[in-house]
């Protein structure tokens, strides 16, 4: 049975973004003691604007909600990624995934105009996912997203429970999709169903192919914002892993 904590229904969606932005604010604390940078922007931001000549190649080829979009999410990047002595870069791509510095993993997500990134040491972290979600999903979609274990999450329960849940359980999959495409780049899951979840208190334990992670899930305004985090393990010899 998911979290209860998640099951509260939605407020005022045309106030979504900004009490998910005091939300998310408030959780920096938390991510912080965890070892990671939170990066917020909105997609008006008058700073959103291409950080060199890379990105706005990239932006180039995208139409005006998805640029706007693009933007915001570098932007909120470049603003976890901040810390003194650190030139601002461009944050290109590898394939779909953002390109972080070397020496700093991160991920980026976007909802509602309002985008969030986030950053970490390379040396504590083998990869980092979040996602922020605002708006609900229609239940019909659920066969897309939770595996046939999964569904009772969701078939045995009403409206508009069922779809509070599916919402949370995809965020989580969203973050743990992007985790997986750090900790597993030459055979990341090639969808959501690849991704097994189950609940646990604060959120979910997700893993495919081997490897797992702790998903973690706090309320963001009207939506979920969930963060999945892969540590670097010390063995005995001093060689690194990932968790299991």
């Amino acid at each position: 049975m998911p979290d209860r904590r998640f099951d509260a229904g939605p407020e005022d969606n045309s106030f979504g973004s900004a009490s998910a932005e005091r939300a998310l604010r408030l959780l920096q604390p938390v991510l912080r003691a965890q070892g990671l940078s939170l990066g917020l922007a909105y997609a008006q931001d008058a700073s959103a604007c291409p950080a060199g000549p890379g990105e706005e190649e990239l932006a180039a080829t995208m139409g005006p909600v998805r640029r706007r979009d693009f933007l915001a999410g570098r932007l909120a990047a470049r603003r976890a990624l901040a810390e003194p002595g650190r030139a601002e870069a461009e944050i290109l791509r590898d394939g779909r995934r953002p390109r972080f510095p070397a020496d700093r993993v991160g991920s980026i997500s976007h909802s509602g105009g309002l985008a969030v990134a986030l950053a970490a040491p390379a040396e504590r972290f083998h990869a980092v996912g979040c996602d922020l979600e605002l708006r609900e999903l229609p239940l019909n979609t659920a066969h897309i997203v939770l595996g046939p274990d999964e569904r009772t999450w969701t078939d045995s329960t009403p409206e508009p429970l069922a779809t509070r849940r599916l919402l949370t359980a995809f965020s989580a999959k969203e973050a743990a999709f992007k985790a997986f495409g750090g900790l597993l780049p030459q055979s990341p899951p090639a969808t959501l169903l690849a991704i097994g979840i189950r609940p646990v208190p604060g959120g979910f334990r997700a893993w495919t192919d081997g490897q797992a992670v702790d998903v973690r899930v706090r309320p963001a305004g009207p939506g979920v914002f969930s963060w999945a985090a892969a540590p670097v393990v010390r063995r005995p010899n001093g060689l690194a892993t990932p968790s299991r």
